[in-house]
């Protein structure tokens, strides 16, 4: 991890991609991943940039000059990651994405709290979409790492407190759909209003994962079963639940 005086030109990126339609809902966006976390979650897709150790591929200057060429083009950037939050450079690359002119959104699962705060406290991102990994009890096993849920927990409570705009959104694997409702009661609990559920994919998942999902056959119509009843049970929460 970078060290707290750390430059915007620290930022390790494992990543770029120079168009996203799917990363910040209505938005026209470039997708910085960046690299390392420390949750290490069973369905994840981006394993391959997990470890905080590698260094990054693309420097911050790649991405500069992509959003002079990209100027009225690009609504924003968008840090996934990984996790984004990891890396105190992260605070001084959002910085200089709005000063380029470009809108910042942040894809985080709230695994670092405080510097989740300290950007939003500096007003440098305009909208987060926040990874509901699971209920509060099902947490460390899903991403491997005690004391992940009441990081989570701390970290949501701090975004919606900030009045920034977000998307809250959950990836369902077949070993979840049992603790849903705890989920949504666990929402609900905290004042969330919605919540965006995702169908796990085996495409880039974990052998295990891919195995899981394998052994469900009718996966797509059973997750479909599982967001009918959780937008009914949804309803009575006050929780509009969507899909994705």
């Amino acid at each position: 991890m970078s060290g707290g005086r750390a430059g915007a030109g620290e930022l390790q990126i494992a990543g770029l991609v120079p168009l996203s339609t799917v990363d910040w809902p209505g938005r026209l966006v470039a997708t910085v991943f960046c690299q390392g976390c420390p949750w290490v979650c069973s369905y994840c897709h981006n394993r391959e940039i997990l470890d905080p150790t590698v260094p990054g591929r693309v420097p911050l200057a790649a991405l500069l000059d992509l959003l002079r060429r990209r100027r009225g083009l690009l609504d924003g950037v968008v840090f996934s990651g990984g996790e984004a939050t990891r890396q105190h450079a992260l605070l001084p690359a959002a910085a200089e994405v709005r000063a380029a002119g470009f809108a910042v959104g942040l894809h985080t699962g709230g695994a670092h709290p405080a510097r989740l705060e300290a950007l939003l406290a500096a007003g440098l991102v305009d909208w987060v979409g926040f990874d509901v990994k699971a209920a509060p009890g099902d947490y460390a096993a899903l991403v491997g790492r005690a004391g992940a849920a009441e990081r989570a927990g701390t970290s949501l409570a701090l975004l919606q407190a900030s009045g920034v705009p977000h998307e809250l959104r959950t990836t369902l694997i077949p070993a979840l759909l049992p603790q849903l409702p705890a989920l949504l009661e666990h929402l609900a609990g905290t004042g969330a209003g919605q919540l965006v559920l995702q169908r796990a994919r085996a495409d880039g998942a974990a052998p295990a994962v891919a195995a899981e999902l394998a052994g469900v056959p009718d996966w797509p119509e059973v997750f479909a079963a599982a967001a009918a009843a959780a937008r009914a049970r949804g309803r009575e929460l006050g929780i509009e639940v969507g899909v994705r």
